[in-house]
Protein backbone atom coordinates (compact mmCIF):
# COMPACT_ATOMS: atom_id res chain seq x y z
CA UNK A 1 0.00 0.00 0.00
CA UNK A 2 1.49 3.44 -1.04
CA UNK A 3 2.37 5.47 2.40
CA UNK A 4 -0.70 7.50 2.77
CA UNK A 5 1.36 11.03 4.40
CA UNK A 6 -1.92 13.16 5.06
CA UNK A 7 -3.43 9.90 7.49
CA UNK A 8 0.58 9.77 9.10
CA UNK A 9 0.02 13.54 10.38
CA UNK A 10 -3.87 13.42 11.08
CA UNK A 11 -2.62 9.54 13.52
CA UNK A 12 0.05 12.35 14.89
CA UNK A 13 -2.69 15.34 15.87
CA UNK A 14 -4.77 12.48 17.46
CA UNK A 15 -2.02 11.45 19.44
CA UNK A 16 -1.48 15.37 20.80
CA UNK A 17 -4.99 15.42 21.51
CA UNK A 18 -5.41 11.96 23.50
CA UNK A 19 -2.30 13.05 25.23
CA UNK A 20 -3.29 16.97 26.24
CA UNK A 21 -6.88 15.24 27.42
CA UNK A 22 -5.21 12.23 29.19
CA UNK A 23 -2.34 14.31 31.17
CA UNK A 24 -4.20 17.10 32.34
CA UNK A 25 -6.03 16.04 35.26
CA UNK A 26 -2.77 15.99 37.38
CA UNK A 27 -2.04 20.00 37.46
CA UNK A 28 -5.97 20.16 38.07
CA UNK A 29 -6.01 18.07 41.67
CA UNK A 30 -4.91 20.95 43.92
CA UNK A 31 -7.60 23.20 42.45
CA UNK A 32 -10.35 20.73 42.54
CA UNK A 33 -9.52 19.43 46.25
CA UNK A 34 -9.96 23.17 47.16
CA UNK A 35 -13.01 23.99 44.87
CA UNK A 36 -14.98 21.19 46.19
CA UNK A 37 -13.83 20.54 49.27
CA UNK A 38 -12.62 17.23 48.72
CA UNK A 39 -10.86 14.31 50.57
CA UNK A 40 -8.00 12.39 48.66
CA UNK A 41 -10.25 9.27 48.12
CA UNK A 42 -13.13 11.91 46.80
CA UNK A 43 -10.85 13.46 44.51
CA UNK A 44 -8.94 10.07 43.31
CA UNK A 45 -12.50 8.77 41.86
CA UNK A 46 -11.88 11.19 39.41
CA UNK A 47 -8.87 9.63 37.41
CA UNK A 48 -10.39 6.38 38.53
CA UNK A 49 -13.65 7.49 36.35
CA UNK A 50 -10.96 8.41 33.67
CA UNK A 51 -8.81 4.98 33.55
CA UNK A 52 -11.27 2.95 34.38
CA UNK A 53 -12.48 3.24 30.56
CA UNK A 54 -9.81 1.35 29.52
CA UNK A 55 -10.66 -1.08 31.57
CA UNK A 56 -14.01 -1.64 30.02
CA UNK A 57 -14.01 0.21 26.21
CA UNK A 58 -10.01 -1.51 25.39
CA UNK A 59 -11.33 -4.74 24.15
CA UNK A 60 -15.00 -4.19 22.96
CA UNK A 61 -13.23 -1.16 20.77
CA UNK A 62 -11.21 -3.79 18.90
CA UNK A 63 -14.11 -5.80 18.19
CA UNK A 64 -15.80 -2.53 16.99
CA UNK A 65 -13.10 -1.39 14.48
CA UNK A 66 -13.48 -4.92 12.98
CA UNK A 67 -17.29 -4.22 11.87
CA UNK A 68 -17.40 -0.80 11.23
CA UNK A 69 -13.52 0.12 10.55
CA UNK A 70 -11.82 3.72 11.56
CA UNK A 71 -13.33 6.24 10.52
CA UNK A 72 -16.83 5.61 12.55
CA UNK A 73 -15.59 4.38 15.38
CA UNK A 74 -13.09 7.49 15.73
CA UNK A 75 -15.33 10.00 14.89
CA UNK A 76 -17.64 8.37 17.30
CA UNK A 77 -14.87 8.35 19.85
CA UNK A 78 -14.26 11.70 19.63
CA UNK A 79 -18.22 12.99 20.09
CA UNK A 80 -17.93 10.89 22.93
CA UNK A 81 -15.18 13.36 24.46
CA UNK A 82 -16.72 16.41 23.29
CA UNK A 83 -20.19 15.17 25.22
CA UNK A 84 -18.14 14.22 28.03
CA UNK A 85 -16.12 18.23 28.17
CA UNK A 86 -19.57 19.87 27.57
CA UNK A 87 -21.43 18.44 30.27
CA UNK A 88 -18.79 19.64 32.69
CA UNK A 89 -18.54 23.01 31.17
CA UNK A 90 -21.97 23.60 31.10
CA UNK A 91 -22.47 22.31 34.64
CA UNK A 92 -19.28 22.35 36.43
CA UNK A 93 -19.67 20.00 39.43
CA UNK A 94 -18.29 16.84 41.57
CA UNK A 95 -20.96 14.46 40.43
CA UNK A 96 -20.65 15.75 36.55
CA UNK A 97 -17.04 15.77 36.84
CA UNK A 98 -17.31 12.00 37.33
CA UNK A 99 -19.36 11.12 34.46
CA UNK A 100 -17.96 13.24 32.09
CA UNK A 101 -14.32 11.78 32.99
CA UNK A 102 -15.96 8.34 31.83
CA UNK A 103 -16.98 10.02 28.90
CA UNK A 104 -13.37 11.17 27.78
CA UNK A 105 -11.82 8.29 28.76
CA UNK A 106 -14.21 5.49 27.14
CA UNK A 107 -13.38 7.88 23.60
CA UNK A 108 -9.79 8.06 24.24
CA UNK A 109 -9.43 4.11 24.55
CA UNK A 110 -11.52 3.46 21.67
CA UNK A 111 -9.07 5.73 19.29
CA UNK A 112 -5.97 4.26 21.57
CA UNK A 113 -6.88 0.74 19.74
CA UNK A 114 -7.74 2.54 16.71
CA UNK A 115 -4.78 4.15 15.53
CA UNK A 116 -1.88 2.13 16.23
CA UNK A 117 -3.15 -0.62 13.00
CA UNK A 118 -3.93 2.50 11.21
CA UNK A 119 -0.42 3.96 11.78
CA UNK A 120 0.90 1.08 9.95
CA UNK A 121 -1.20 0.57 7.13
CA UNK A 122 -0.62 4.47 6.38
CA UNK A 123 3.17 4.78 7.07
CA UNK A 124 3.89 2.02 5.73
CA UNK A 125 5.07 -1.20 7.63
CA UNK A 126 8.76 -1.07 6.89
CA UNK A 127 8.38 2.74 8.68
CA UNK A 128 6.28 1.47 11.91
CA UNK A 129 8.62 1.54 14.23
CA UNK A 130 10.47 4.88 12.93
CA UNK A 131 6.70 6.50 13.10
CA UNK A 132 5.83 5.16 16.12
CA UNK A 133 8.70 6.84 17.73
CA UNK A 134 7.18 9.94 16.76
CA UNK A 135 4.31 9.50 18.11
CA UNK A 136 5.27 9.03 21.50
CA UNK A 137 7.08 12.13 20.73
CA UNK A 138 4.20 14.38 19.73
CA UNK A 139 2.17 12.03 22.97
CA UNK A 140 4.95 13.88 24.92
CA UNK A 141 5.48 16.94 23.70
CA UNK A 142 1.55 17.76 23.87
CA UNK A 143 1.87 16.25 27.75
CA UNK A 144 4.64 18.96 28.35
CA UNK A 145 2.91 21.96 27.20
CA UNK A 146 -0.78 20.84 28.39
CA UNK A 147 0.00 22.17 32.23
CA UNK A 148 1.60 25.26 30.84
CA UNK A 149 -1.88 25.83 29.15
CA UNK A 150 -4.24 25.36 32.61
CA UNK A 151 -1.35 27.86 34.42
CA UNK A 152 -2.21 30.19 31.85
CA UNK A 153 -5.64 30.04 31.90
CA UNK A 154 -5.99 29.97 35.36
CA UNK A 155 -3.59 33.31 35.49
CA UNK A 156 -5.59 35.48 32.20
CA UNK A 157 -8.58 34.74 34.10
CA UNK A 158 -7.63 36.48 36.57
CA UNK A 159 -6.66 39.36 34.96
CA UNK A 160 -8.61 42.53 34.70
CA UNK A 161 -11.05 42.51 32.27
CA UNK A 162 -9.18 44.95 29.89
CA UNK A 163 -6.15 43.19 29.92
CA UNK A 164 -7.77 40.01 28.82
CA UNK A 165 -8.09 38.82 24.67
CA UNK A 166 -11.13 38.41 23.30
CA UNK A 167 -11.02 34.56 23.85
CA UNK A 168 -10.33 34.67 27.75
CA UNK A 169 -13.36 37.21 27.87
CA UNK A 170 -15.13 34.71 26.44
CA UNK A 171 -14.39 32.12 28.83
CA UNK A 172 -14.88 34.96 31.53
CA UNK A 173 -18.03 34.91 30.54
CA UNK A 174 -18.99 31.21 30.73
CA UNK A 175 -16.50 30.37 33.69
CA UNK A 176 -17.87 30.63 37.37
CA UNK A 177 -15.16 33.35 38.34
CA UNK A 178 -14.83 31.06 41.96
CA UNK A 179 -13.75 27.81 39.28
CA UNK A 180 -11.16 29.20 36.59
CA UNK A 181 -9.76 25.80 36.16
CA UNK A 182 -12.81 24.62 34.54
CA UNK A 183 -12.27 26.52 31.45
CA UNK A 184 -9.93 23.98 30.39
CA UNK A 185 -13.19 21.51 29.46
CA UNK A 186 -14.62 24.86 27.08
CA UNK A 187 -10.93 24.39 25.49
CA UNK A 188 -11.42 20.50 25.44
CA UNK A 189 -14.95 20.50 23.97
CA UNK A 190 -13.59 22.94 21.65
CA UNK A 191 -10.86 20.69 20.51
CA UNK A 192 -12.66 17.50 20.30
CA UNK A 193 -15.41 19.27 17.85
CA UNK A 194 -13.02 20.18 16.02
CA UNK A 195 -11.18 16.74 15.59
CA UNK A 196 -14.98 15.57 15.11
CA UNK A 197 -15.30 17.77 11.78
CA UNK A 198 -11.89 16.76 10.85
CA UNK A 199 -12.73 13.02 11.11
CA UNK A 200 -15.78 13.55 9.02
CA UNK A 201 -13.82 15.20 6.17
CA UNK A 202 -11.01 13.34 5.84
CA UNK A 203 -10.26 10.46 3.54
CA UNK A 204 -8.86 6.61 5.10
CA UNK A 205 -7.46 4.33 3.96
CA UNK A 206 -8.75 0.71 4.35
CA UNK A 207 -7.02 -1.03 7.22
CA UNK A 208 -6.11 -4.94 6.33
CA UNK A 209 -4.66 -6.46 9.16
CA UNK A 210 -2.72 -9.50 9.67
CA UNK A 211 -4.81 -12.67 10.85
CA UNK A 212 -2.69 -12.24 14.07
CA UNK A 213 -2.87 -8.93 14.05
CA UNK A 214 -6.86 -9.01 14.39
CA UNK A 215 -8.91 -8.58 17.37
CA UNK A 216 -10.83 -12.16 18.44
CA UNK A 217 -13.69 -13.11 20.22
CA UNK A 218 -14.27 -13.28 23.82
CA UNK A 219 -13.71 -16.38 23.81
CA UNK A 220 -9.65 -15.99 23.15
CA UNK A 221 -9.26 -13.04 25.31
CA UNK A 222 -10.55 -15.18 27.97
CA UNK A 223 -8.23 -18.27 26.86
CA UNK A 224 -5.56 -15.48 26.94
CA UNK A 225 -6.20 -14.73 30.61
CA UNK A 226 -5.86 -18.40 31.81
CA UNK A 227 -2.18 -18.13 30.80
CA UNK A 228 0.30 -17.51 33.03
CA UNK A 229 2.74 -15.40 30.97
CA UNK A 230 -0.90 -12.98 29.96
CA UNK A 231 -1.90 -12.64 33.24
CA UNK A 232 1.91 -11.41 34.31
CA UNK A 233 2.51 -8.90 31.93
CA UNK A 234 -1.22 -7.30 32.02
CA UNK A 235 -0.23 -6.82 35.78
CA UNK A 236 2.98 -5.36 34.33
CA UNK A 237 1.32 -2.67 32.42
CA UNK A 238 -1.32 -1.99 35.08
CA UNK A 239 1.94 -1.54 37.47
CA UNK A 240 3.46 0.86 35.19
CA UNK A 241 0.29 3.47 34.30
CA UNK A 242 -0.88 2.86 38.04
CA UNK A 243 2.64 4.44 39.09
CA UNK A 244 2.52 6.99 36.23
CA UNK A 245 -0.65 8.49 36.64
CA UNK A 246 0.32 7.82 40.82
CA UNK A 247 2.83 10.42 40.30
CA UNK A 248 1.58 12.87 37.93
CA UNK A 249 -1.70 13.00 39.73
CA UNK A 250 -0.62 13.48 42.94
CA UNK A 251 2.90 15.42 42.84
CA UNK A 252 1.66 18.76 42.42
CA UNK A 253 -0.58 18.44 45.80
CA UNK A 254 2.79 16.74 47.63
CA UNK A 255 4.74 20.11 46.89
CA UNK A 256 1.94 22.10 47.86
CA UNK A 257 1.09 20.01 51.28
CA UNK A 258 4.75 19.34 52.75
CA UNK A 259 6.34 22.28 51.21
CA UNK A 260 3.76 24.98 50.56
CA UNK A 261 4.48 25.22 46.49
CA UNK A 262 2.35 27.14 44.65
CA UNK A 263 0.41 24.50 42.68
CA UNK A 264 -0.53 27.05 40.03
CA UNK A 265 2.78 27.69 38.87
CA UNK A 266 5.71 25.71 40.49
CA UNK A 267 3.06 22.06 40.94
CA UNK A 268 2.28 22.73 37.00
CA UNK A 269 5.34 23.42 36.14
CA UNK A 270 6.74 20.38 37.79
CA UNK A 271 4.17 17.99 36.20
CA UNK A 272 4.85 19.58 32.98
CA UNK A 273 8.86 18.27 33.30
CA UNK A 274 7.93 15.32 34.03
CA UNK A 275 5.87 14.99 30.89
CA UNK A 276 9.32 16.71 29.13
CA UNK A 277 11.66 14.10 30.79
CA UNK A 278 9.69 11.23 30.13
CA UNK A 279 10.48 12.03 26.28
CA UNK A 280 13.37 12.72 26.74
CA UNK A 281 14.35 9.43 28.48
CA UNK A 282 12.46 7.49 25.61
CA UNK A 283 15.38 9.03 23.21
CA UNK A 284 18.07 7.65 25.63
CA UNK A 285 16.09 4.60 25.83
CA UNK A 286 16.40 3.64 21.96
CA UNK A 287 19.95 4.19 21.87
CA UNK A 288 20.45 2.08 25.06
CA UNK A 289 17.99 -0.88 23.69
CA UNK A 290 20.84 -0.81 20.54
CA UNK A 291 23.47 -1.19 23.36
CA UNK A 292 22.06 -3.67 25.96
CA UNK A 293 19.43 -6.20 26.50
CA UNK A 294 15.88 -4.76 26.76
CA UNK A 295 15.40 -6.34 30.25
CA UNK A 296 19.00 -5.04 31.23
CA UNK A 297 17.85 -1.35 30.17
CA UNK A 298 14.67 -1.62 32.63
CA UNK A 299 15.93 -2.77 35.70
CA UNK A 300 18.63 0.04 35.25
CA UNK A 301 15.81 2.91 34.62
CA UNK A 302 13.58 1.10 37.40
CA UNK A 303 15.99 1.24 39.85
CA UNK A 304 17.22 4.73 38.94
CA UNK A 305 13.13 5.58 39.31
CA UNK A 306 13.15 4.10 42.99
CA UNK A 307 16.18 6.08 43.91
CA UNK A 308 14.41 9.26 42.55
CA UNK A 309 10.94 8.33 44.31
CA UNK A 310 12.64 8.42 47.79
CA UNK A 311 14.25 11.68 46.97
CA UNK A 312 10.86 13.31 46.11
CA UNK A 313 8.89 11.56 48.87
CA UNK A 314 11.79 12.62 51.61
CA UNK A 315 14.57 15.00 50.80
CA UNK A 316 13.90 18.72 51.38
CA UNK A 317 11.69 21.00 49.03
CA UNK A 318 14.69 22.03 46.72
CA UNK A 319 15.22 18.26 46.16
CA UNK A 320 11.38 17.59 45.65
CA UNK A 321 11.08 20.10 43.38
CA UNK A 322 13.42 17.88 40.73
CA UNK A 323 13.16 14.48 42.12
CA UNK A 324 9.31 14.85 40.66
CA UNK A 325 9.96 15.76 37.41
CA UNK A 326 13.00 13.59 37.16
CA UNK A 327 11.03 10.42 37.78
CA UNK A 328 9.25 11.15 33.98
CA UNK A 329 13.04 9.96 32.89
CA UNK A 330 13.04 6.84 35.44
CA UNK A 331 10.10 5.29 34.29
CA UNK A 332 10.48 6.80 30.34
CA UNK A 333 11.47 3.42 29.05
CA UNK A 334 8.96 0.58 31.10
CA UNK A 335 5.97 1.26 28.65
CA UNK A 336 7.69 0.22 25.47
CA UNK A 337 10.25 -1.99 27.01
CA UNK A 338 7.30 -4.43 29.08
CA UNK A 339 4.73 -4.10 26.32
CA UNK A 340 7.43 -5.30 23.99
CA UNK A 341 8.44 -8.15 25.82
CA UNK A 342 4.59 -9.32 26.70
CA UNK A 343 4.36 -9.47 22.55
CA UNK A 344 7.53 -11.12 22.88
CA UNK A 345 6.73 -13.82 24.69
CA UNK A 346 3.80 -15.39 23.24
CA UNK A 347 3.87 -17.42 19.36
CA UNK A 348 0.25 -16.26 18.62
CA UNK A 349 -2.66 -14.01 19.42
CA UNK A 350 -1.11 -10.83 19.19
CA UNK A 351 -4.35 -8.99 18.16
CA UNK A 352 -5.86 -9.76 21.10
CA UNK A 353 -3.48 -9.30 23.60
CA UNK A 354 -2.49 -6.28 22.85
CA UNK A 355 -6.22 -5.68 23.90
CA UNK A 356 -5.58 -7.27 26.90
CA UNK A 357 -2.16 -4.94 27.43
CA UNK A 358 -3.89 -1.94 26.69
CA UNK A 359 -7.13 -2.92 29.05
CA UNK A 360 -4.05 -2.38 31.59
CA UNK A 361 -4.06 0.97 31.50
CA UNK A 362 -7.26 0.61 34.38
CA UNK A 363 -3.74 0.61 36.42
CA UNK A 364 -4.46 4.34 36.00
CA UNK A 365 -7.61 4.04 37.68
CA UNK A 366 -6.97 2.00 40.43
CA UNK A 367 -3.54 3.30 41.72
CA UNK A 368 -4.15 7.19 42.13
CA UNK A 369 -7.21 5.54 44.06
CA UNK A 370 -5.28 3.57 46.54
CA UNK A 371 -2.74 6.49 46.86
CA UNK A 372 -5.76 8.74 47.49
CA UNK A 373 -7.40 6.60 50.26
CA UNK A 374 -4.33 6.08 51.57
CA UNK A 375 -3.45 9.15 52.29
CA UNK A 376 -7.06 10.53 54.08
CA UNK A 377 -5.68 7.76 56.65
CA UNK A 378 -1.78 7.76 57.13
CA UNK A 379 -1.15 11.01 54.99
CA UNK A 380 0.10 11.61 51.55
CA UNK A 381 4.02 10.55 51.83
CA UNK A 382 2.95 7.26 52.88
CA UNK A 383 -0.12 6.97 50.02
CA UNK A 384 2.95 7.62 47.88
CA UNK A 385 5.21 5.36 49.04
CA UNK A 386 2.80 2.65 47.66
CA UNK A 387 4.56 2.99 44.59
CA UNK A 388 7.20 1.60 46.14
CA UNK A 389 5.23 -1.96 45.52
CA UNK A 390 4.82 -0.98 41.81
CA UNK A 391 7.96 -0.19 41.12
CA UNK A 392 9.42 -3.15 42.59
CA UNK A 393 7.00 -5.12 40.51
CA UNK A 394 7.96 -3.62 37.62
CA UNK A 395 11.45 -4.23 38.27
CA UNK A 396 11.17 -8.25 39.16
CA UNK A 397 9.96 -8.36 35.17
CA UNK A 398 13.59 -7.61 34.50
CA UNK A 399 14.73 -10.57 35.96
CA UNK A 400 11.66 -13.13 35.43
CA UNK A 401 10.77 -12.19 31.48
CA UNK A 402 11.63 -15.12 29.00
CA UNK A 403 10.80 -13.65 25.63
CA UNK A 404 11.12 -15.45 22.36
CA UNK A 405 12.58 -13.03 20.50
CA UNK A 406 14.96 -10.94 21.93
CA UNK A 407 15.70 -7.06 21.02
CA UNK A 408 18.42 -6.25 18.30
CA UNK A 409 21.34 -4.88 19.70
CA UNK A 410 24.98 -4.14 17.65
CA UNK A 411 26.15 -7.00 19.45
CA UNK A 412 23.45 -9.30 18.44
CA UNK A 413 23.71 -8.48 15.09
CA UNK A 414 27.60 -8.32 14.74
CA UNK A 415 27.57 -12.17 16.15
CA UNK A 416 24.57 -13.17 13.57
CA UNK A 417 25.02 -10.95 10.59
CA UNK A 418 22.80 -13.19 8.85
CA UNK A 419 20.05 -13.50 11.06
CA UNK A 420 16.25 -11.87 10.23
CA UNK A 421 15.85 -8.37 11.86
CA UNK A 422 14.13 -9.01 15.32
CA UNK A 423 13.04 -6.38 18.08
Amino acid sequence: MKRNYFIVGLIFLVFFVISFLTNILGPLIPDIISSYRLSFTMVALLPFAFFIAYGIMSIPSGMLLEKFREKPVMTAAFLAAFAGALMFALKPVYSVAVISLFMLGAGMATLQVAINPLLRAAGGEEHFAFNSVMAQLVFGLASFLSPFVYSYMVRALALPEAQTNALVGLLAALVPPELPWTSLYWVIALVTLIMVVVMLFSPFPKVVRKADERTGAWATHVALFKQKTVLLYFLGIFAYVGTEQGIANWMSKFLQLYHGLDPQTIGASSVAWFWGLMTAGCLLGLLLLKLFDSRQVLIGFTLLAIGLLSVALFGPAVAARYAFPLLGFGISVMWSIVFSLALNSVSEHHGSFSGILCSGIVGGAVMPLVVGRLGDWFGLRIGMMFLYITLAYILSIGFWARPLVLNQTIQRTRNRPDADHRS
